[in-house]
């Protein structure tokens, strides 16, 4: 069955973990008949929950699609996690739905990631609604969390549903466009019927608020509104869709998931007025690395954006695609512009749950999978014609705020490790594995200590290795704080036959923080020649590179070539590389050389009540804090700390706000470190050589 693009409808299902995000999916799967009954989280049997990890802790780890049919509109949902160890997978989400559902318990109301989630949202601009679940359990209040969300976030919220009653007393819902109740049945499915008496104040209340915010759709209904005194149930959704295409509100729908209450009035909703993807804007860049708008459109040659790749046991690489234009087929010519690689996709699916199911094409704004390319990764756009212009803007991932230092029992333990490790950095682009040069450490970082452990462990569960684990050593580095006396250094070596000969006199200055390197010659009367320049150069790196204090790279330094001699048949390149290298040492002795520390940009999300413990910890860890702000229900506090004070603050932040908080962290600065902590940085670095 051919698909039309005015006919999809591309949601990202996203919230605070433990808010029924996956019991909300489980349900539209089995309205939409693609199941036929919803499990629960519980049992270990969800549509979208089927990786082993997710099993067994009972929580979402990966996005996962889940396509089905409703009435004449095909949805792509997307399942996403709630839990900020793996916001890669929601970010991917993002990039390839036009709109999303925030859901949120309804008796706590927007939580932390709720905030975090909203905050991306609208970097993206991107039209959302917000379910408020759970109404049959005990606190839950619906009218308390309205007035919370509309504290929390500057935008127009407008009740599409409303529910009746609450915890033991919950019903069902009301369906303001429709005026009628759905109340929920023991069979788990809906059943509708009219407003009772009791409900019909508030009911007439809520419903003459929608009316108004949908006659602000556009001029044609507010003049109709203001003739007549109310809007059709038609015009009404039309004004909600205008508005909601427009992100100008956020409707508001209420249920509980676990009951399969609320689920008719919303995928009714999702069907008639959720915007399609045909004129959405996505972003190319040029050769220059300028972003431009790239209109979805269902005109010209296919092309599309990986946005998530994943390995499967049984059908191999999976490429996940959002088409971006024209329309893919099985037999479409696809071109990896990066790579100028082409390739046929043989065949094209479409997903639910960990199940392909093979459609015969793709088009414009579709969500679908390709299996086995020889030519993608996330990331990879995709062109048919071979037009290598057209590259679609990444992804931009977060950075990693959690690392450890890994190893193993033996080298075959450690090559078998890093090969399912690099595996996994392939389809996690959150999760980096490496080796840094600078403390002879094999590195992973990810989004947290619970996100680290289960790749950690699912490593050591398969490949049946021990992994060893530890804090990874701070890459410092090394500068000067003055400027140094011209320093002079002769190589001199003979061993029979040809010798070695060099002569150099350099000095050497701090540059700007950030400026790395300069190198001036003001040699004068040809004292070396220009064949010798070059090495000079290499061995000034090279001690450059290997530091002076503690081993670590140096940087910031400008260095002046004064003079020289060279011997006519001793002197060579290396000659002077190895001079260079011993004038640079000299000098270096007498520049006042220091060390320098990574400084972080630090973010910090938490609740009110912690904000004293939290900004007496950071002033323990030597951060200045920069500021605070109340985002909500929240405090979002700012702050730049010393990288080696944050090591364990995924672990530090848990114990503080009794799993709450959450931050993020990105690279800022370097900045001198003296008196007794460079000292111990300094003495651990003798002892490690020392010991080697």
């Amino acid at each position: 069955m051919s698909v039309k693009s005015t006919d999809l409808r591309n949601v990202a299902i996203i919230g605070h973990n433990e808010t029924g995000k996956t019991t909300l999916v489980e349900q539209m799967l089995a309205y939409a008949g693609v199941i036929s009954r919803a499990e629960t989280v519980e049992s270990g049997k969800t549509t979208s929950d089927y990786a082993e990890a997710e099993i067994a802790n009972k929580i979402s780890i990966y996005a996962t699609l889940q396509s089905m049919t409703c009435g004449d509109k095909t949805f792509n949902i997307i399942d996403t996690p709630g839990t900020a160890g793996f916001i890669g997978e929601t970010i991917c989400g993002f990039r390839s739905t036009e709109s999303a559902i925030m859901v949120v318990d309804g008796r706590v109301g927007p939580q932390i990631e709720t905030i975090k989630l909203w905050r991306n949202l609208d970097d993206r601009n991107k039209p959302r609604a917000v379910f408020i679940n759970k109404m049959d359990r005990d606190h839950a209040d619906f009218h308390k969390v309205l007035d919370d969300l509309k504290e929390s976030f500057n935008v127009t919220f407008v009740p599409v549903v409303i529910p009746v009653g609450a915890s033991s007393e919950y019903k069902g819902v009301v369906n303001l466009i429709e005026n009628k109740v759905y109340y929920f049945q023991a069979n788990g499915k809906e059943k509708s019927g009219d407003i009772p008496s009791e409900l019909e104040d508030l009911v007439e209340e809520y419903r003459t608020e929608l009316i108004e915010s949908a006659a602000e759709g556009s001029d044609e209904l507010i003049e109709k509104y203001f003739e007549a005194g109310t809007l059709e149930p038609d015009e009404i959704r039309q004004g909600l869709q205008l508005g909601l295409r427009g992100n100008r509100l956020v409707p508001i729908f209420a249920g509980a998931t676990g009951l399969g209450s609320g689920i008719i009035p919303l995928m009714n909703f999702i069907q008639n007025n959720f915007p399609d993807p045909v004129g959405a804007i996505d972003w190319s860049i040029d050769s220059e690395g300028n972003t431009h708008e790239f209109v979805i459109a269902e005109e010209g040659p296919a092309s599309a954006l990986v946005f998530k790749t994943t390995i499967d046991q049984f059908s191999g690489k999976l490429s996940f695609i959002k088409v971006l234009r024209g329309t893919i087929k099985g037999d479409t010519d696809l071109t990896n512009p990066e790579t100028g690689k082409r390739e046929r996709p043989g065949k094209v699916y479409r997903m639910v749950g960990k199940k392909l199911n093979e459609v015969g094409s793709l088009v414009a704004g579709d969500i679908g999978v390709i299996a086995k390319s020889g030519i993608t990764a996330t990331n990879t756009s995709l062109v048919e014609g071979g037009d290598g212009s057209l590259i679609f803007k990444p992804i931009a991932f977060p950075q990693p705020i959690y690392s450890l230092a890994i190893s193993s029992d033996d080298k075959k333990a450690e090559v078998k490790m890093n090969e399912a490790l690099n595996k996994i950095a392939e389809e996690d682009l959150t999760f980096t594995i490496g080796f840094n040069e600078e403390t002879k450490e094999n590195v992973v970082a990810g989004q947290g200590e619970l996100h680290l452990n289960m790749i950690l462990d699912r490593v050591r569960d398969r490949q049946k290795v021990t992994i060893n684990t530890k804090l990874p050593r701070v890459a410092y580095r090394e500068t000067i704080s003055k400027t140094s006396p011209i320093c002079e250094y002769t190589h001199k070596k003979q061993s029979g036959g040809h010798g070695q000969y060099a002569r150099v006199l350099i000095d050497i200055k701090p540059l700007e923080r950030g400026e790395y390197y300069s190198f001036e010659n003001v040699i004068k009367g040809g004292a070396v020649s220009k064949g010798y320049i070059p090495g000079i150069e290499k061995g000034l790196h090279e001690q450059m590179e290997e530091g002076f204090l503690a081993g670590y790279p140096m940087m910031d330094i400008g260095i002046t070539l004064h003079d020289g001699k060279e011997h006519p048949v001793d002197s060579s390149e290396m000659a002077f590389k190895l001079a260079a290298k011993g004038a640079m040492k000299l000098a270096l002795e007498k520049a006042g050389p220091t060390l320098l520390e990574p400084i972080v940009s630090l973010s910090v999300f938490i609740d009110e009540e912690y904000l004293g413990d939290i900004l007496s910890d950071l002033s323990g860890k030597r951060g200045r804090v920069l500021g605070q702000e109340d985002i909500g229900h929240l405090i979002l506090v700012k702050a730049l700390v010393p990288q080696s004070e944050l090591l364990n603050y995924a672990i530090d932040l848990k114990s503080m706000t009794s799993g709450t908080g959450s931050f993020e962290m990105e690279f800022d600065h370097y900045e001198p470190l003296s008196g007794k902590l460079a000292d111990d940085v300094i003495r651990a670095y003798k002892e490690s050589q020392e010991e080697a």
